[in-house]
């Protein structure tokens, strides 16, 4: 089943820097004087848009300026990647655009990481620099050393360290210095990396271009004119009279990026944000700054709708809430909306970091000449400029209403996976992307959610790859077992979301210690190892064998189904 977008194509965009597009361009000669553009919900310091933009062009020349004159001298050059770990904060959506502007790519590296995960993201990104935040430094620094990262090379974003420069003391080296102009760019210059799991094991680092991010935010902007045809939302209830966003996303993942970092320079908006999601303090946040917008995920959104005191938060203030990263259940989007006006906006998506951020949107009601329409259960229609097809298990194409795998096509399609031509070969084919997420899709084109990735699982929004976890149990020290398979089971915040659970063959040293003694030993090692979000929530069990197929395929559905039908019995025996 071959699909087309019902938006209008993307209008031809000349090959530039992501910068330009994001800082200059003529619409923005309306916008307000000047105006409050990040709020740190913490400190409450504020950060005006002109200051932001003098300080990227600082930071952009702190960066690029050579190192004689007190900058790093980051020329864009090839082998140049600079990592960025830390949590969110104003002055890491600076250095992003300062790199942006100075087309040096950069990784966004998840401060939850692990020391074996920070291991893997450092060496196969091979970063040669790092901008890390100083309470990550006891663990980053002996990991940064095994990868080869020269400590001279490790500079601080966020708080302080003896010795140690940080973002904002460059920028103060090199202030009297001449601004260097942004750099030229073409469609396929190398903007940045983000890590996304899959079926393969260890996390794969995306490539995302400036083409890439430029046709993105053009899509938005398409989508959006269409919207203002039919729709002009009531001006928000904020104090400077602009709408005022909640971000607690993080940084390094594809959709705080975006929501933070790039769209969020395409209209005159205030962003709070917050360092981490912390529920208590963004629900005095969305009352005290009169929040109007806030962007979420499947999990946050459980955590809202199921806190004690919800009913007595005002959310007066809100007009738009989306939510991304993963499925939401129907009645966990009723309960949502039931706390919010009446005419505020909801809408949701289908997206991947090897898509930019998104392919599949909830179009607004009435627009496209009428045609649009809000349906039930929907994750919406393809963005402007994407072609779609739905394919069957055995490659042909899937009829209306049939479910198959979703292949993707458009310039908002990543370049591949870095150092890894095996996972690019087999991801993109022939011009398009396999997403590995099955939908079927109706007589009008709207796009229903049937199913995952086979084999990887989402836990809050994020990727897990249950390969990743075997990996880091197999590699126990002490050789407890020999085989382990890992899959999802229920047991998730939401009735939609499954929860790791592993399956594991003891070896001689695991049978001599017993099966509860391993099991401990098991806990205490992946949790070790791996970042929270990772952990085993759905427990491990000791099985005499994994069944497999004749070609040594797991079976996960055997063991997921066994351990699934041992739930229910229990339950109904408690009945």
């Amino acid at each position: 089943m071959y699909l087309k977008s019902p938006y209008p194509d993307v209008p031809p965009i000349p090959e530039l820097n992501a910068h330009h597009l994001f800082f200059g361009r003529p619409d923005q000669a309306e916008w307000p004087e000047d105006f409050t553009l990040h709020i740190d919900v913490k400190t409450g310091r504020k950060r005006t848009y002109r200051e932001f933009v003098q300080r990227v062009r600082q930071g952009a020349t702190a960066l690029g300026t050579p190192v004689s004159d007190g900058g790093l001298g980051l020329t864009g050059g090839e082998g140049e990647i600079v990592g960025i770990m830390s949590d969110n904060s104003m002055d890491y959506i600076t250095i992003v655009h300062s790199l942006l502007a100075i087309t040096t790519p950069f990784a966004l590296i998840s401060s939850y990481s692990t020391p074996f995960e920070l291991k893997h993201a450092l060496e196969l990104s091979k970063a040669t620099r790092l901008f890390v935040n100083a309470r990550l430094l006891p663990m980053l620094l002996p990991v940064a050393k095994k990868a080869g990262i020269p400590s001279s090379k490790i500079h601080i974003l966020g708080g302080k360290a003896k010795g140690r420069k940080s973002f904002s003391e460059l920028i103060d080296d090199t202030r009297r210095i001449q601004s260097i102009a942004p750099r030229p760019a073409k469609k396929d210059t190398l903007a940045y990396l983000v890590f996304s799991s899959g079926t393969s094991g260890l996390p794969k680092a995306v490539m995302i271009s400036h083409g890439n991010i430029v046709y993105s935010l053009a899509q938005s902007v398409v989508v959006g004119q269409a919207t203002a045809e039919v729709y002009q939302p009531p001006p928000p209830k904020t104090p400077e009279g602009i709408p005022v966003g909640l971000g607690f996303l993080p940084l390094h993942h594809t959709y705080g990026l975006h929501a933070y970092c790039f769209r969020a320079f395409l209209t005159p908006a205030t962003l709070l944000i917050m360092a981490r999601w912390d529920i208590e303090v963004a629900l005095k946040a969305i009352p005290k700054y009169r929040v109007s917008s806030i962007g979420l995920i499947p999990s946050v959104v459980h955590q809202l709708v199921n806190h004690p005191s919800i009913h007595k938060v005002d959310f007066s203030s809100v007009q738009f809430m989306g939510s991304g990263a993963a499925y939401l259940p129907p009645e966990l989007s009723a309960k949502l909306t039931s706390l919010v006006p009446k005419d505020a906006t909801f809408t949701e998506g289908y997206g991947m970091s090897e898509a930019t951020i998104a392919a599949v949107t909830q179009p607004f009601p009435g627009s496209l000449g009428g045609r649009m329409k809000r349906v039930s259960g929907c994750t919406g229609v393809l963005l402007p400029g994407m072609e779609g097809r739905i394919v069957r298990d055995d490659g042909s194409e899937a009829d209306v209403n049939e479910v198959g795998e979703l292949y993707l096509k458009s310039p908002n399609i990543a370049m591949g996976y870095w150092n890894n031509e095996k996972a690019t070969r087999e991801t993109f084919v022939d011009g398009w992307l396999r997403t590995g997420d099955k939908f079927r899709v109706d007589e009008e084109g709207y796009f229903f959610f049937a199913d995952r990735a086979k084999d990887t699982l989402k836990v809050s929004g994020i990727q897990v790859s249950p390969v990743e976890i075997e990996n880091v149990l197999l590699s126990h020290p002490k050789g407890i077992i020999t085989d382990a398979t890992v899959a999802g089971v229920s047991g998730g915040r939401t009735s939609d979301e499954k929860v790791p659970r592993a399956w594991v063959v003891l070896g001689e040293a695991g049978k001599k210690m017993g099966a509860a003694a391993a099991i401990k030993e098991l806990e205490g090692w992946h949790q070790e190892n791996l970042s929270k979000y990772k952990w085993l929530r759905g427990g491990i069990e000791v099985v005499k064998q994994i069944p497999k197929s004749p070609t040594g395929k797991v079976l996960r559905r055997i063991l997921q189904d066994k351990y699934e039908h041992q739930v229910a019995k229990k339950a109904k025996a408690k009945l």
